[in-house]
């Protein structure tokens, strides 16, 4: 977690991308140094499990849906029981509404789909780190989902 002091003078936080596509992890990655965010990978759900518990403590994570051996959501419970107040964004290539709100029960913050557009991938982003800012002066429940869906005629290959 990033203090608010911190963030005032110009630091970003640091974001933990996990995706078992080393393409989408580049990717995911320029976005965020784009934004000035300081960026940690991990290609699958065990090594985020491992970067969290050796000391990595990120503000956000951005956690695929579908990987391989240990799936997004199975992943997601894990890191919850982890770290509690974690801010996690599910990124998957697939509008699945069953389980957008299987992540939602299971703690994540917002929802992105594939492929992921700069804008949306900021906003969310920022929506946790400000609910972060607030959380810091208030009590804070958590807060709804947001969904941003796949801006229109674009079309995903998921090869």
């Amino acid at each position: 977690m990033v203090p608010l002091s911190a963030r005032a003078n110009g630091t970003k936080a640091t974001i933990l991308v996990v995706d078992d596509s080393p393409a989408m992890l580049r990717y995911l990655r320029l976005l965020l140094e784009i934004d000035s965010y300081q960026v940690e990978t991990a290609s699958n759900g065990a090594d985020a499990l491992l970067c969290i518990r050796q000391g990595c403590s990120p503000a956000v994570v951005l956690l695929d849906v579908q990987m391989p051996g240990m799936d997004g959501l199975k992943t997601l419970r894990r890191l919850m029981k982890l770290q509690p107040d974690l801010n996690v964004i599910m990124c998957s290539g697939v509008d699945d509404p069953a389980k957008i709100r299987r992540a939602t029960l299971l703690g994540a913050k917002a929802y992105l789909t594939k492929p992921v557009q700069h804008l949306y991938l900021s906003a969310a982003v920022e929506r946790c780190l400000d609910s972060m800012s607030r959380a810091e002066t208030e009590t804070n429940s958590r807060g709804s989902v947001i969904t941003l869906p796949r801006p229109p005629h674009t079309r995903y290959d998921t090869n």
